[in-house]
């Protein structure tokens, strides 16, 4: 897992990437490029995916835990 500052350092030095072959495809198309910014613009997906989550886990807490507790609230109403 990784922590808030790595995972936005991480954003931001892939966002720069991104940006200078954004620079490099505007002068001259090249179809490496273009696939290497969809590559870019697919790992920069799965990294803010990744801080949602870890932003909805420190806020909320763990995933499972709250399905758990979930199932025993719908158990007991059941029961009621």
């Amino acid at each position: 897992m990784s922590t808030f500052a790595e995972i936005h350092q991480e954003i931001e030095k892939l966002s720069e990437e991104r940006a200078g072959l954004y620079q490099q495809l505007s002068a001259e198309y090249d179809a490496a490029i273009a696939a290497d910014i969809r590559r870019l613009d697919r790992e920069l997906d799965r990294l803010w995916d990744e801080l949602r989550a870890l932003r909805a886990r420190v806020r909320f807490g763990d995933r499972n835990h709250i399905v758990a507790r979930a199932r025993v609230e719908e158990r007991l109403e059941r029961a009621a």
